[in-house]
């Protein structure tokens, strides 16, 4: 079981969210102009990185509110929850692993 803590009704058991895939990912402004290529690219192409990961998450049995997750993918460890339209204070792989390196 892994607790997830949502920014609005505090920790919560994990089988109550639902992951909507990557963070941060901006819609083009010029989608009429965009070739297929490129149109599919922003449609399916998506990081799956072994590490740092943000992402957004949805509290389905809950407030039913979106937020957003910076979690570890290799240990399932969970950096930093907050609220969409936030920067994450984790911020990149490299920035994580200096704070993991700092606290051990």
């Amino acid at each position: 079981m892994m607790l997830i803590e949502c920014p609005w009704c505090g920790p919560r058991d994990q089988s109550e969210f639902r992951c909507g895939g990557e963070a941060h990912i901006v819609r083009p402004t010029d989608s009429e102009g965009m070739s297929d290529a490129e149109w599919a690219d922003y449609v399916f192409m998506r990081k799956n990185p072994k590490g740092i990961h943000h992402e957004r998450w949805f509290h389905a049995h809950g407030c039913r509110r979106w937020f957003n997750m910076t979690r570890d993918t290799v240990s399932d460890r969970i950096l930093a929850v907050y609220k969409v339209g936030e920067t994450s204070p984790v911020g990149d792989g490299a920035a994580a692993e200096a704070g993991a390196e700092a606290s051990k």
